[in-house]
């Protein structure tokens, strides 16, 4: 509880990812909660769900615990190269429910798509009838993560959901035995509900000043990271609070961020700095585009687990002109994500929402990303699935595959796995920071094919954070308990 001039602002946090923020702002009588992220990094403890049945997966051998007499356990557990798996439909973990009622909050304001992944569990069947605001691109992508997220799951039903497990944490080896209040995971909502939670998002421009009820406005301006991403100001005429979560100061395809609208703020909350601080994005964009071309070039094939939007536009963009480069200008790229369509077209019809040099290709008129022109010609072919019509038709290797999910649990990303992982020829690249490689590959060992990780993360680092902070003059910094520590470094 901070005490300002003119009143009282309360913070309560409901996520201990920092980087999936869920927080609590109660300030003028007014509930506020910033951003709904999702923690899925629970579903590293449980066994890939791929879209065939894979002998290798189906005869893991259960696993129980010494002096542990219920055979239920042993058909819930699968033990992969001396690592233990749950063998069930993955589940996450939503906000903490306990602390709040999600019924009282009467606003939320989202920063970007990834941070809205948890939406449906907040609005629906808990009485929530309040306002959602977004900007028109983390509303539209945003509706492709959860449809993505979804469809991936329900593809590969289970008879059954494993839940004995929960009750032997002690009995069970690490890291299963670590994980954090396990009873409070919840599998993947319908896209019932994410239809009906899309319902209550009112789209907003940036600077557009809203009123809150008559006793606050809220305005949301560019964060740099990604396509309509957003810090946010809050501001009651007398008191001014910055949100600030998954901010950019380097020049990729969003549009900069917007600095001046958030100094001298009462209170600066700040939250979604990056996953590797010790990674610096263009080395290790040099680095995979290496990698990629040194593959291809022994006849291996290159699988690229990734989301269905961000990053991996900038990795169409400079993969594509460095094969060109490289003299591989025939070599096939394929993007496959049950949204594939909608991302490569959107991300083409954001204008206003990209930077200068993006959006000056518009006004041309060309398209603001070369993956729209490799799409017209051939060389990027984008799928809803390995079964869809025409894959089979124009798959040929050596190639490169763009794929879902970057957990490696469920999404066509698994085939590839297994069809690819008994060759040293082949090579995954692991990009996406959200998940600890060596476990989301633990269920693939022994992996013969190269695994290089390449962790690439826009964020803001800490010396820019500290940077930022300075220029902004908060009166009061609020942020994760986690940043006031030495980062845990990502093993190799």
């Amino acid at each position: 509880m901070i005490d300002f001039h003119y009143g009282t602002y309360v913070q309560y946090c409901l996520s201990g990812d920092p980087n999936k923020p869920c927080s609590i702002l109660q300030f003028k009588g007014i509930t506020f909660m910033l951003d709904c992220g999702l923690t899925a990094q629970t579903v590293l403890n449980f066994l890939p769900m791929p879209l065939v049945p894979s002998t290798r997966l189906d005869s893991l051998p259960g696993w129980m615990p010494r002096d542990c007499s219920d055979s239920q356990l042993e058909r819930e557990l699968k033990e992969c190269c001396g690592r233990v798996f749950v063998d069930s439909t993955p589940e996450f973990q939503p906000p903490q429910s306990r602390i709040i009622d999600f019924s009282s909050v009467d606003v939320i304001l989202i920063s970007n798509y990834l941070c809205m992944l948890a939406l449906p569990f907040v609005t629906e069947e808990t009485g929530f009838k309040g306002m959602v605001y977004a900007t028109e691109p983390t509303m539209q992508i945003g509706r492709m993560f959860l449809e993505e997220l979804v469809e991936n799951i329900e593809q590969t039903p289970r008879a059954s959901f494993a839940s004995r497990w929960k009750e032997f944490l002690h009995l069970l080896p690490q890291p299963l035995s670590n994980c954090h209040r396990p009873r409070t995971w919840k599998h993947i909502y319908n896209l019932t509900a994410v239809k009906k939670s899309l319902s209550h998002i009112r789209m907003v421009g940036y600077n557009q000043k809203l009123d809150v009820y008559g006793a606050l406005t809220v305005m949301a301006v560019s964060s740099g990271y990604c396509l309509g991403s957003s810090n946010w100001v809050i501001d009651s005429g007398y008191e001014k609070i910055a949100y600030v979560s998954g901010s950019s100061t380097l020049t990729t395809h969003p549009r900069p961020m917007d600095q001046p609208a958030l100094k001298n703020a009462d209170v600066l909350i700040l939250t979604g700095l990056t996953q590797t601080p010790t990674a610096n994005p263009d080395s290790m964009l040099g680095e995979l585009c290496m990698t990629v071309a040194n593959t291809l070039r022994l006849g291996g094939n290159v699988l690229l687990p990734c989301y269905p939007s961000g990053v991996v536009y900038d990795l169409f963009e400079c993969l594509s002109s460095h094969l060109d480069n490289s003299g591989m200008s025939t070599i096939p790229m394929f993007f496959i994500s049950p949204v594939a369509d909608n991302s490569l077209a959107y991300s083409n019809i954001f204008a206003e929402w990209l930077s200068t040099a993006k959006q000056n290709k518009v006004y041309l008129p060309e398209e603001p990303f070369p993956h729209a022109f490799l799409s017209r010609t051939g060389r990027l072919k984008h799928f809803k699935h390995i079964y869809s019509d025409g894959f089979s038709t124009d798959y040929r290797q050596p190639c490169v595959v763009f794929c879902s999910h970057p957990s490696l649990r469920f999404g066509d990303v698994i085939l590839f796995m297994e069809m690819w992982g008994s060759s040293p020829l082949n090579t995954v690249i692991i990009t996406e920071p959200d998940f600890v490689h060596v476990e989301a590959l633990a269920p693939f060992q022994p992996l013969q094919m190269k695994v290089v990780h390449c962790p690439i993360d826009t964020s803001l680092n800490f010396t820019q954070a500290n940077k930022l902070i300075r220029d902004l003059k908060p009166g009061t910094l609020v942020l994760p308990e986690s940043y006031l520590h030495p980062p845990i470094i990502d093993p190799a």
